[in-house]
């Protein structure tokens, strides 16, 4: 396992055949590595024998796993920011739980916490933070699956992906975990104007009703390119991208000049076995002196507590709302990955796999 990301609960195993008891543990592995678009076979669903925390590591029985599309790229055997999953590793994921045995001074029995703690029933961590940081106690009065979406790596990847504002806005995957989150926080901050991108009328619908976004656009049903033109006459100073590919080469002829493209993931292309062509409008960014940013959330992490404190405020007050999708059953984790590449979700993708 890389240093600095936590030990998860045995790699060895067998097939899983039967009902989890106190005495083993449920896992899903890596088993192949995906050719194109993810498969329910890629994965393999074992059981190994439950063993209690040593001296400083605490036993976490989770209770929500969650799924972001980034996922996908940990699977490919590629260098990255981080290492990539290893065959037969436990699938890498962020969950909460609850501390059931504890060895270590920081956590006691019935904590709840949130982690990348994987694919299982059952992990057992030191807590260290590292890479992908250690712990973190879910605050009292806080529901658990919050941790995951707008309070968790998604929330703060849209605050910090969203310091830079633009009068115009335009975001794409609006209606996903980040991108929700991010549309609205440029309207918070004071953006002239704020639209979405996402596919169908209900998230459409969801995006202006619900989140307060000036306006939709339904990439399944309308000519994207003369949507945005329509939106914004004089042009996008901000564009905030999750989908790259065509939606990116459209915007890329309607940003104002000296706009800012903020690159925060590419779902259209993660799946795909052999990578397309890049922008056919790339010169654009010349012609019209775009600024183009990457950003990945593990360079921000110092700056943590500032993001869960805006965010914290903004959900408190009313004006911040948030999606969860929430599918339900731990044999379903392979099927509720999907759902993020069938665009089958509004909002944050979880699935819960026990309770209190």
């Amino acid at each position: 396992m890389p240093l600095g990301l936590p030990r998860l609960a045995g790699q060895v195993g067998r097939p899983y055949n039967e009902t989890m008891t106190e005495e083993n543990n449920a896992q899903w592995r890596l088993k192949a590595r995906p050719v194109g678009l993810v498969k329910e076979s890629d994965f393999e669903l074992v059981h190994e024998p439950l063993s209690g925390p040593g001296d400083g590591q605490v036993l976490v029985r989770n209770h929500y796993l969650a799924f972001e599309p980034a996922m996908r790229g940990w699977l490919n055997d590629v260098p990255s920011y981080i290492p990539p999953v290893g065959l037969g590793e436990v699938m890498r994921a962020s969950t909460v739980g609850e501390v059931v045995e504890s060895n270590h001074s920081d956590y006691a029995v019935g904590d709840m916490v949130s982690g990348m703690l994987g694919w299982q029933q059952f992990a057992l961590t030191d807590g260290a933070p590292g890479p992908m940081g250690g712990l973190t106690k879910v605050p009292a009065g806080v529901p658990p699956e919050l941790m995951l979406s707008a309070l968790g790596g998604t929330g703060l990847t849209a605050y910090f992906g969203m310091v830079e504002m633009g009068d115009t806005v335009l975001v794409s995957g609006a209606a996903g975990a980040t991108g929700s989150v991010a549309a609205q926080i440029a309207r918070l901050r004071g953006a002239a104007k704020v639209v979405g991108i996402a596919g169908g009328p209900d998230k459409c619908k969801w995006l202006t009703e619900q989140a307060g976004l000036d306006a939709a656009i339904d990439y399944k049903s309308e000519k994207v390119s003369a949507r945005i033109r329509e939106e914004f006459p004089k042009g996008v100073s901000l564009f905030y991208d999750n989908v790259g590919g065509e939606i990116l080469d459209q915007t890329l002829l309607q940003m104002a000049p000296f706009g800012r493209i903020v690159l925060c993931g590419g779902i259209s292309a993660y799946n795909e076995e052999e990578l397309p062509p890049g922008p056919a409008n790339y010169m654009q960014i010349v012609i019209r002196r775009l600024t183009v940013k990457g950003f990945i959330l593990i360079d921000h992490f110092a700056k943590a507590g500032e993001a869960i404190g805006a965010l914290s405020d903004w959900i408190r007050r009313g004006e911040l709302v948030h999606a969860e999708d929430i599918q339900e059953g731990f044999e379903n984790a392979p099927k509720t990955f999907l759902r993020l590449f069938e665009g089958q979700n509004l909002g944050k993708q979880l699935l819960k796999i026990a309770g209190p």
